[in-house]
């Protein structure tokens, strides 16, 4: 069987931060020469302030997206290691979590046990399993869950190509 390969835009979080900048990087110059031109100010001056301000404002937004960046890089590395360590000194605890948040898809113990059982086979795919429940949107988990859930019945019967999603109630 040919591998399935799927391309998505993945550059979203860059298209809203041009979004943002442009539309916050725009009000600001034209207010301002609009202003300067209201007070009769000379050309020169309003497209000297103008340049000034969207440079001034360029940096700023620069600036704010580095921070921001940096914030939640600085968040993921905390929850990171804090679920790290939650999987080793309470692992039966960790794995508890993992059936209640499966359960919120409408699985039942018995279909999402088999999950939890892997889970904590493999800490590494336990940690990045629990890192994005705790850092992605809703529907991106859905996403998540669906391709753990393929994975766990195609490897319980290899044999058996079908679709166990039917019986996940979709939350969205």
């Amino acid at each position: 069987m040919a591998p399935h390969t799927e391309h998505h835009f993945t550059a979203g979080e860059v298209v809203r931060d041009i979004i943002i900048g442009m539309s916050d990087g725009l009000t600001v110059p034209f207010a301002l020469a609009a202003g300067l031109s209201g007070a009769n100010a000379a050309s020169s001056l309003v497209v000297t302030a103008g340049l000034a301000e969207v440079a001034a404002g360029a940096i700023a937004m620069g600036l704010g997206g580095y921070l921001a960046a940096k914030s939640d890089a600085d968040h993921y590395s905390r929850e990171k290691k804090r679920e790290e360590d939650e999987i080793l000194t309470v692992p039966d605890t960790e794995a508890d979590e993992v059936g209640e948040i499966l359960s919120r898809f409408g699985l039942r113990p018995h279909e999402y046990n088999p999950v939890v059982e892997a889970l904590r086979g493999r800490p590494e795919d336990w940690l990045e399993f629990m890192m994005r429940k705790r850092m992605l949107p809703r529907k991106v988990m859905m996403r998540t869950l669906c391709m753990w859930w393929r994975a766990i019945k195609t490897s319980q019967n290899p044999h058996r190509h079908t679709n166990s999603l039917e019986k996940i109630k979709k939350p969205f």
